[in-house]
C-alpha cells in the first residue's frame, strides 16, 4: 500500500458501480472528455470491428456490446465460459456480465489505453464477518443511493497494491462513510488499509451455499450506461458539475444566477430578523433548501438540453460514416461465420454417423440377435442319454443280487454305447462352432451395455423394449432427417442465389442478367441458412429426455438378458464338451472291457511276504539280543537289513495306496460295480475312509517308541517315515464307536484336502486299524518344540511373529468352520507355530463329542479359561465358542507376564491392559457377545500386509508336536 504521498489529495468523482457497503467504482469528474471520446469511438469502430475468433487475450482490451442498452463499452476477458461464452469486466465502469463471443469485438490500439474507473473503498470501516447474504444486499443498495451518479468528494488516504484507493468521501456535507457505519451496514476498523480481509468477507457472504443467483442477470447499478448515442445520466452528471464549476463567476444563465444569490442572502436577513419562534426558524430552512435545489435543477436541465443539441449535430454524420462502414463489411463478417458455422455442422454429421447412442445400440442388437449362437442338435440328446447313463450307473452301487448286478451292467453298457455316439455328435458340432470368439464378444457387448443401462436393471418384454427402441429410433431419425433436409435446401438456395451474383460480375459471359434480381432477398436467405444450421447443431442426437432414457435403459437391459441367456448357453455347452471329450477317451479305453485289482493284488503279496520278513528279522533281533552269543557287529547287519526291509515296506504302501487311488477314482466316475466285484480288496473301505484307512500298516512294524510326557490318557508313540517324524496317536475304541471316530476323522480330513497345505490345519496320514489290536492308530506329522505352551515357556514370541502365527491360526478356524466343524479344543498345546512365524491348528480327539472336547480341563492357559460365557452356562460349542478360545490365546500371547483382572463372568479386562491399539480394538470384538467370525478377522487391521504362509512337510523339518 502507497504510504502518505496522496494522503493530502482531494478530487471529485462520480459513482458508476458498487461492489459492497464499503466499496464502489467512480470516475473522475475531470476524466468526462475523455469518456465522452472513448464512446464516440467505440460507437464508429466496434459494429463493423471482427468477433474474436480464436481463443482470447486475458491481457487486452476488447470493445464489448452491453446486455441491457446493446452499446460498446471497453471491456476485458476475466475467465472463459466454455467456447462461445465469456465472463468480460467493463473498465471505464468496475461491473462485469457474461458475453456470447459474437458480441466481443478488436478495438483499435488508439482504445488500448487504462480504464477511466478508480475503485474506492470507505476509509475506516470493514463488512460484518457474521453479516448474511440479505444484510449484504442491503448494504450495496444503501451505498447505490448514497454515490451512484452523485458527485463525491474524494480525500485520499491511502492506496492499495491492487490499485484500491482508501478514501474519505463526502456527498456536499453528508460523510458517506458516517452514513453506512449508522445504518449498521458496516462496523468501524483501527486498522482500514487491508482491502485483502475486505475481498474475502464479501467473499465469505457472496458464497452464501443456501442462496443461488443468476451471475448471467445484473442489478440496475451494475450496468454500464449508454455510449454516444444513449449518453449515462453518470456522463450528464459530470458535465453538469463541470461546467457549473467554470461558470461559478460567469453571467451564462443570468436570471438563475440571480436567483442563485439572491438565495444566498437568505441566511444573513433571517438572521437579522429571526423570531424566538424555532418553528418559524425550521420552516424558513426548509424553504431556502428547497429553493437552492429547484435552482440547481434548471441549471442541470439547461446544460443537458446543449449537450443532447450538439451530440445530435454529430449523430447524422457519425451514423451515416458507420452505415457506409458497415455495409463495406458486413458481408466478409457474415461469411466468416457461416464459413464457421458449416464447419462445425460437418464435424458434427461426421460424429453423429459414427458414435450416436441409436447407431451404437442398433449395432449391439444386430450383433446380440444375428450373431446369435445356435444351440447344438446333439445337445439334448446328450443329455437324455446322460441321465439314462447316470441312472444306471446308480442301480448298479445300490444293488447286492449278483446275479441282478451282471444284468444291471449289461445294461450300462447299452446306454454307455448310445452315450458314446451322442458324444461323437456333440463334439463334431461344437467344433464347428466359435464358441471363444463368440464368448469374448459377449463379454465386451455387457462392459458396453452396463455402461448404456446406468443404474436400471428391470427386464421387461422382450419384444416390446426392442420395439419401443426402434420407434424411438426411427422417430428420432425422421426428425434428423427433416432438419438435415431443410439444412441441405437452405444450403443450396444460397449457393444458387451467389451463383447468380457471379454470373454478373463475369465479364466473359454473354446471358444478360440484372444485379437487383440476382441479389434478391440475399438477406433473408442468408438468415435462413444460419437458423437451418444453428436449429441442426441444437439437435443433439445423444441428448434424451427421461422417457427417451427410459426406452435406451429397456432396450439396453433386455439386451444384457439376451447376452447373460447366451453366455449362459456357451457355459453349458462348454462343460458338456469337456465332459463329453473326457467320457469319449474313457470308452475308447474300456469300451468291452473293465479295470481289475491285478495290480493292487500284486503290491499286495508282495507287501504280505515283505512284511513277513520284517517280522523274522525282528524276531531274530529279539532272540540274538537275548542270546549269549551277542555280536556288535551282526546286530549292526540286522539292524541294517530291518531298516531296509522297513523302507521297502513303506514304498510298497504308497504304491498300495496309488492303486488304492487309482480304483477308487473309477468306481466313482465310471465303475460303481468295482468294490462289489472286489469286496476283499477293501476298496470301499479306502473310499469311506478319504483315503486314510490303510491295513498294510502296522504299529508294530514300526520303529515306534512311547512319548509319555506329552500325554498320559492314551498311547503316543513317535516313529519315522521316509526321513519325516510322525506321531501315532491311539484311540481306544469298539466296534460301534469306530465308525464315529473313522467318521468324524474323515470330516476333518476332507476340509482340509480342500486347500491342502494353504489350509491352516495340521494334515492327517494315515488310520491304522489292526485286528488284534483294540486301538484305532491316527498318523500325523511330529513337530517337536513349537508348540504355544512350549515357545512361551522358552523364548515368547514377538508381536510380529504372535500376529502372523494368529493369522494362521485363524485360517485353520476359517477351513473348519466352512466346513461345518467346531473344533472345540483350541488350547496352548494344540495350536502351533512352524518356525515362528506360521500358525496350525492341531486335530482334537476324535473319540469326544464338541461339547466334551470344550468342558476338559486342557481349555485354560495360564490363569486364564479358555471357554467361553455362554458354554459354561450350559450351551454348546459353537464356532462362536471357538473364536472366543481365539481372543483368549492372543491376549494370552500379547500380555507376556503383565497381569489383569477378570470380571464375574470370566472374561479378561481390557481396559488397563498395556497393548498395540489394533490388537486391544480386535480383542474387544472377540471377547464379546457378538463375535467375529475367523473371515472377519483375516480381514483386520492387525493382519494387514500379512500373509499365510504355506506349511511345507518336508524329510527333516522339525515342528511342534500335536497333544491334546
Amino acid at each position: 500500500m502507497d504510504g502518505d504521498t496522496q494522503s493530502e489529495k482531494v478530487e471529485d468523482v462520480v459513482g458508476c458501480h458498487v461492489e459492497d457497503a464499503v466499496t464502489f467504482w467512480a470516475q473522475s469528474v475531470s476524466k468526462y472528455n475523455d469518456v465522452w471520446k472513448i464512446s464516440y469511438a467505440l460507437a464508429k469502430a466496434c459494429p463493423q470491428a471482427n468477433a474474436i475468433l480464436d481463443k482470447p487475450d486475458f491481457s487486452k482490451i476488447y470493445g464489448g456490446c452491453f446486455s441491457e442498452d446493446r452499446c460498446w463499452y471497453r471491456c476485458v476477458v476475466q475467465q472463459v465460459i466454455n467456447n462461445e461464452k465469456f465472463q468480460v469486466f467493463y473498465i471505464d465502469y468496475g461491473n462485469s456480465e457474461v458475453l456470447n463471443r459474437s458480441h466481443i469485438v478488436e478495438i483499435p490500439p488508439n482504445l488500448q489505453s487504462p480504464g477511466v474507473a478508480k475503485k474506492y473503498r470507505l476509509w475506516g470501516l470493514q463488512i460484518p464477518s457474521n453479516q448474511n447474504l440479505s444484510m449484504f444486499d442491503q448494504g450495496k443498495k444503501f451505498l447505490n443511493s448514497l454515490v451512484y451518479e452523485k458527485v463525491i468528494k474524494i480525500h485520499y488516504k491511502a492506496k492499495h497494491e491492487d490499485g484500491t484507493i482508501i478514501a474519505q468521501a463526502k456527498c456536499e456535507k453528508t460523510d458517506i462513510g458516517e452514513e453506512v457505519a449508522r445504518a449498521g451496514l458496516a462496523e468501524k476498523w483501527s486498522s482500514p488499509g487491508n482491502t485483502k480481509d475486505v475481498e474475502k468477507r464479501r467473499g465469505n457472504v457472496t458464497q452464501n451455499p443456501h442462496q443461488k443467483t443468476k451471475a448471467s442477470v445484473l442489478p440496475r447499478f451494475n450496468r454500464p450506461h449508454g455510449g454516444l448515442y444513449d449518453t449515462p445520466r453518470g456522463h450528464l452528471y459530470h458535465v453538469t458539475v463541470a461546467t457549473r464549476k467554470q461558470n461559478d463567476t460567469g453571467n451564462r444563465m443570468s436570471a438563475p444566477k440571480e436567483e442563485l444569490q439572491a438565495s444566498a442572502s437568505v441566511p444573513d436577513i433571517s438572521s437579522a430578523q429571526m423570531r424566538p419562534d424555532w418553528k418559524l426558524n425550521e420552516e424558513m430552512e426548509a424553504l431556502r433548501r428547497e429553493n437552492a435545489n429547484y435552482l440547481e435543477r434548471q441549471w442541470e436541465l439547461e446544460l443537458q438540453n446543449e449537450q443532447l443539441k450538439l451530440e445530435l449535430q454529430v449523430c447524422g454524420s457519425r451514423e451515416k460514416e458507420a452505415s457506409q462502414k458497415i455495409l463495406s463489411t458486413s458481408i466478409g463478417m457474415k461469411m466468416r461465420n457461416l464459413t464457421a458455422k458449416v464447419k462445425a455442422l460437418k464435424q458434427a454429421r461426421h460424429t453423429n454417423k459414427k458414435h450416436s447412442l441409436q447407431e451404437q445400440l442398433s449395432e449391439i442388437i444386430k450383433v446380440v440377435t444375428e450373431g446369435c449362437l445356435p444351440v447344438p442338435s446333439s445337445l439334448e440328446k446328450m443329455e437324455t442319454t446322460w441321465t439314462e447313463y447316470e441312472l444306471a450307473q446308480e442301480r448298479i452301487q445300490l444293488c447286492r443280487n449278483v446275479a441282478e448286478r451282471d444284468e444291471l451292467i449289461t445294461k450300462r453298457h447299452e446306454v454307455q454305447q448310445n452315450l458314446y455316439s451322442a458324444v461323437e455328435e456333440l463334439i463334431f458340432e461344437v467344433d464347428q462352432l466359435p464358441l471363444s470368439e463368440r464368448s469374448r464378444t459377449l463379454q465386451e457387448l455387457s462392459l458396453s451395455l452396463e455402461m448404456m443401462a446406468g443404474q436400471g436393471s428391470e427386464v421387461g418384454d422382450s419384444e416390446e423394449a426392442l420395439q419401443q427402441f426402434f420407434e424411438w429410433k426411427s422417430a428420432k431419425g425422421n426428425k434428423l432427417i427433416q432438419v438435415r433436409n431443410n439444412t441441405d435446401t437452405a444450403l443450396q438456395i444460397f449457393a444458387d442465389c451467389f451463383g447468380g451474383i457471379l454470373k454478373c460480375f463475369d465479364m466473359m459471359s454473354e446471358a444478360s442478367s440484372d444485379l437487383e434480381e440476382a441479389i434478391g432477398n440475399a438477406d433473408e436467405l442468408l438468415k435462413n441458412v444460419e437458423l437451418a444450421i444453428c436449429e441442426e447443431l441444437d439437435n443433439d442426437l445423444n441428448e434424451q429426455d427421461e422417457a427417451e432414457k427410459r426406452i435406451v435403459t429397456s432396450a439396453c437391459n433386455e439386451l444384457m438378458h439376451k447376452v447373460q441367456q447366451e453366455q449362459s448357453m456357451i457355459t453349458v455347452i462348454q462343460n458338456r464338451y469337456s465332459v463329453g471329450v473326457e467320457l469319449k477317451k474313457h470308452c475308447e479305453e474300456w469300451l468291452n472291457r473293465r479295470p481289475n485289482i491285478d495290480n493292487l493284488l500284486s503290491v499286495k503279496k508282495t507287501l504280505k511276504s515283505l512284511k513277513a520278513q520284517l517280522r523274522c528279522k525282528l524276531a531274530e533281533k529279539k532272540n540274538f539280543e537275548e542270546s549269549n552269543d551277542y555280536s556288535a557287529f551282526e546286530m549292526t547287519r540286522i539292524k541294517e537289513e530291518i531298516a531296509d526291509l522297513r523302507h521297502r515296506v513303506l514304498q510298497e504302501i504308497s504304491k498300495e495306496q496309488e492303486e488304492y487311488e487309482k480304483l477308487a477314482c473309477l468306481a466313482q466316475k465310471w465303475f460303481p460295480e468295482l468294490p462289489l466285484l472286489y469286496p476283499e480288496a477293501g476298496i470301499l473301505n479306502y473310499m469311506n475312509s478319504g483315503g486314510l484307512m490303510t491295513c498294510s500298516l502296522e504299529r508294530e512294524l514300526l520303529d515306534a517308541e512311547p512319548v509319555k510326557e506329552l500325554s498320559t490318557k492314551r498311547l503316543l508313540v513317535c516313529s519315522g517315515i521316509q526321513g519325516q517324524k510322525v506321531l501315532l496317536k491311539g484311540y481306544f475304541a469298539d466296534v460301534s464307536s469306530e465308525a464315529k471316530v473313522i467318521e468324524r476323522v474323515v470330516k476333518y480330513h476332507r476340509a482340509w484336502n480342500q486347500q491342502k497345505e494353504k489350509s491352516g490345519l495340521l494334515q492327517l496320514l494315515f488310520l491304522l486299524s489292526c485286528e488284534s489290536d483294540p486301538l484305532v492308530y491316527l498318523m500325523v506329522p511330529y513337530y517337536p518344540g513349537a508348540s504355544l505352551e512350549a515357545l512361551q515357556a522358552g523364548t515368547p514370541l514377538t508381536l510380529e511373529e504372535a500376529l502372523k502365527v494368529m493369522k494362521g491360526v485363524a485360517q485353520g478356524l476359517q477351513t473348519l468352520h466352512g466346513a461345518n466343524i467346531v473344533h472345540g479344543s483350541l488350547h496352548g498345546n494344540n495350536v502351533f507355530a512352524v518356525n515362528r512365524e506360521q500358525g496350525i491348528v492341531g486335530d482334537f480327539d476324535f473319540t469326544k463329542s464338541e461339547e466334551q472336547r470344550a468342558a476338559a480341563s486342557s481349555m485354560v492357559v495360564g490363569t486364564l479359561s479358555l471357554v467361553s460365557p455362554e458354554v459354561k452356562m450350559g450351551e454348546p460349542a459353537s464356532p462362536a465358542s471357538d473364536m472366543y478360545a481365539y481372543g483368549c490365546l492372543l491376549l494370552w500371547l500379547c500380555v507376556q507376564n503383565q497381569e489383569f483382572d477378570v470380571k464375574e463372568d470370566g472374561t479378561p479386562e481390557l481396559d488397563v491392559v498395556v497393548m498395540d491399539d489394533r490388537v486391544k480394538s480386535l480383542l474387544q470384538k472377540l471377547l464379546c457377545c457378538s463375535r467375529l467370525c475367523a473371515e472377519q478377522v483375516l480381514r483386520d487391521d492387525c493382519f494387514l500386509g500379512l500373509d499365510v504362509i504355506p506349511v511345507s512337510h518336508g524329510p527333516g523339518e522339525e515342528h511342534d508336536p500335536c497333544n491334546h
